[in-house]
């Protein structure tokens, strides 16, 4: 196990910014970063992190918690884990205790796959590197492709020996289970027999965003034509073909740097061009481009470039792709590379300036370039001209930006040689077709002005004592130390025997103020949540001078630093609106503390006291004894008199 040593090093030195800008592309607003959220498709930023308090938060899917929750969520990464890759980032020593032969079984099975994938990296690394076969076969070929040692090291490239179980009885002989060899795809088991799945193959790493083995793309050497040249990992637990890009973890960085990635299609078209320098290139390995992929790219940049060879054949089919991108309202560019050449052989046999200057001056807007390429195909047909153009407005209808889309349909027009006026129209009418193909798929069908009744949809009843509870839990955190004046309001007697306020202020600490006020009534949280949270809060006050939001947090289990999350970071949520850029200004909270302290607490007392005259309205049903009655009924009334004074506070508050 990690040391607390090691732990609480890996949280004082950690900067959240800085490891979600790793995923993310973050901008500034305000004292706080915000972005698209990683977890669902949006096409605005819901995501925000602040520094200050070390927490992130994710309205549009409810997550939220600290750096190491973020790991958690992100890259489905387990506690340990997660204090590991911060650990390495950092360049933290990790200490670590002696496991117990229990904890080593309590391993998870995706814990057991990243294992394996990593053994196998190294074991196919070392063996292309270190052993005469893949000196021989494996290095020499990656030389004649062009690679250096610093590129194969880079992308940790390896070579999977020509024998049927060589891989597969080393990894067994050092301890992995022929299980998880299985379930990752490395080996092959029939019966008695197992046999490695890519013998006699060079070996491409893939790995995840965030530096971890998720698979392998294998190449063959052979001339054999019944081989498939490439062979992939098969799904696993951690392997899904369409949520991966190759080379995402080398390029990442530099793909927010220059705010736009280049889509390749194969390894060595990455490994190329990232040789070369032009470093922000990522590859869909062979498979078609899918809506996962791009939120990959959306995460770090709102351009992607698509390179595509001088193969005028697979173009057509492949730039289905090209709506794909534009549906998640990406700016999509396509450069071509002369006949005969694609992006590895071009970088290969050109300079980085070369290169440079080529996709510059070759880089066409997706609509120029689907305007040449189509009006090729339709030449002097009328026919094929119209489905071009009617292809070229489809294309533009799936544009979630209107203007974006208007820019395109005035750009089509003057290529195509149509009006817009018709331009328009038909996009209208693609539009409302797709509304009324979407509206078909979710909404059930009725008939005109037939009343639907909500059977078995019960109102969701607000919980006030909860929500009052964790304002309290809000304020605590936000507010605690702050020195505020209260107004004190106390019952007095006057000459003609009226009972009437005395006011005074008192200058006081909030959770000084909370803490009293609830003492003096004797209240206690009903949620065993608050509660815990509001003791280890007060304590922490009492005891520290410089408390500190994000140590308190990082202190606590993820899912307890998640529910802080949620309350703290929900004042923030305006943030995300810009609501000033509309000339809606939302109040400060900073602006009235004191008045917000005490109107939340008068609700809370009003709240439980309007409970106990309920509860007591109950009892006066059910007891037969008149006296019993009649003294259950005075301390009704005592109470009624009791919520009226505290509405009055309220009034008095508001």
């Amino acid at each position: 196990m990690i040391s607390q040593n090691t732990i609480s090093n890996v949280f004082e030195t950690a900067r959240l910014e800085e490891v979600i800008g790793d995923f993310i592309q973050l901008k500034k607003s305000g004292s706080n970063y915000k972005g698209l959220s990683p977890f669902s498709d949006e096409r605005t930023p819901s995501f925000m992190v602040s520094p200050v308090k070390q927490i992130w938060k994710d309205f549009s899917s409810g997550k939220g918690g600290n750096v190491v929750s973020f790991l958690m969520e992100h890259e489905h990464f387990t506690y340990p884990e997660a204090i590991k890759y911060l650990a390495k980032k950092y360049n933290i020593e990790i200490e670590e205790t002696e496991q117990t032969d229990d904890q080593k079984k309590q391993a998870d099975e995706r814990e057991s796959h990243y294992l394996v994938s990593e053994y196998a990296k190294k074991y196919f690394h070392n063996t292309l590197l270190k052993t005469e076969e893949g000196k021989a076969i494996g290095l020499t070929y990656f030389k004649e492709r062009g690679f250096t040692q610093e590129t194969i090291d880079t992308f940790e490239l390896g070579y999977s020996p020509d024998k049927w179980e060589a891989f597969t009885s080393k990894a067994i002989k050092d301890g992995y289970k022929l299980e998880f060899l299985e379930k990752t795809g490395l080996s092959i088991v029939k019966e008695e027999k197992q046999f490695d799945r890519f013998k006699g193959r060079v070996m491409f790493p893939i790995v995840s965003m965030s530096g971890r083995i998720l698979g392998f793309g294998g190449r063959t050497l052979s001339n054999n034509k019944k081989t498939a040249k490439y062979l992939n990992s098969p799904e696993s637990l951690i392997y899904h073909k369409s949520k991966v890009l190759y080379g995402i973890y080398q390029a990442k960085q530099f793909i927010a740097k220059e705010d736009n990635c280049y889509l390749v299609e194969g390894y060595t078209d990455v490994i190329q061009f990232h040789q070369k320098g032009v470093k922000n290139v990522v590859s869909s390995s062979g498979t078609a481009l899918t809506s996962d992929q791009i939120r990959l790219i959306n995460r770090l940049s709102k351009n992607i470039t698509v390179l595509f060879d001088g193969d005028a054949a697979g173009l057509r089919a492949s730039i289905r792709g090209i709506d794909l991108i534009l549906e998640q309202g990406m700016n999509v560019k396509i450069c071509t590379f002369p006949e005969g050449e694609d992006p590895d052989s071009f970088a290969k046999s050109n300079s980085l300036e070369e290169l440079a200057l080529y996709l510059e001056e070759n880089a066409q807007d997706f609509i120029n370039f689907k305007a040449s390429l189509l009006a090729l195909e339709a030449k002097n047909d009328p026919i094929k001209k119209a489905n071009t153009i009617r292809d070229m407005v489809e294309s533009i209808a799936k544009i979630p930006d209107v203007i974006k889309q208007e820019v395109y349909l005035k750009e089509c027009s003057r290529i195509m040689d149509i009006s817009e006026d018709v331009l328009f129209n038909t996009l209208a009418q693609i539009l409302r077709k797709d509304r009324k193909d979407a509206n078909k798929k979710t909404q059930p069908t009725t008939k005109a002005f037939e009343v639907v009744s909500p059977k078995g949809e019960a109102v969701k009843k607000v919980d006030f004592q909860f929500e009052l509870e964790r304002k309290i839990i809000e304020i605590l955190f936000l507010y605690g130390t702050e020195e505020e004046e209260f107004e004190e309001l106390t019952l007095e007697t006057n000459e003609e025997g009226e009972i009437v306020y005395k006011s005074e202020l008192v200058k006081t600490k909030v959770f000084e103020k909370i803490y009293l006020d609830l003492q003096e009534d004797e209240i206690e949280f009903a949620n065993e949540e608050f509660k815990e949270l509001y003791f280890d809060i007060i304590n922490n006050y009492n005891q520290k001078q410089d408390f500190k939001v994000d140590v308190f947090i990082n202190q606590l289990s993820p899912e307890k630093s998640e529910a802080i999350t949620h309350i703290l970071m929900d004042e923030e949520k305006h943030v995300l609106h810009n609501w000033e850029g509309k000339d809606i200004y939302v109040k400060d909270k900073n602006q009235s503390i004191s008045q917000m302290v005490s109107e939340t607490i008068l609700n809370l007392r009003r709240h439980l006291v309007t409970l106990k005259i309920n509860e007591l309205a109950i009892k006066i049903k059910e007891q037969e004894d008149d006296d019993q009655k009649k003294d259950t009924l005075i301390e009704t009334v005592d109470y009624s008199i009791l919520k009226k004074i505290l509405s009055d506070k309220l009034n008095r508050v508001l």
